[in-house]
């Protein structure tokens, strides 16, 4: 699977985001930063999002397994 990064050229520098994953976005001066950043940026979701959903589900028994997606 990849994800979409989108930059956009602004005063200041670029700003990116990827467009399939809310919250991962960033700044920087020059575009080859941004690019470093954003993939620093969709690590560090998620990281986060894979802990929030440990502690949510506490001390529940649950399956977690890899997923795989594979290009259609």
């Amino acid at each position: 699977m990849n994800f979409t990064a989108v930059f956009q050229k602004v005063p200041e520098g670029y700003i990116g985001y990827v467009e399939e994953l809310p919250g991962a976005n960033t700044q920087a001066r020059t575009l080859k930063e941004a690019r470093s950043n954003l993939a620093e940026a969709v690590m560090l979701v998620l990281e986060a999002n894979r802990e929030l959903a440990r502690r949510s589900t506490g001390r529940a028994k649950v399956i977690r397994e890899p997923l795989r997606l594979h290009p259609e």
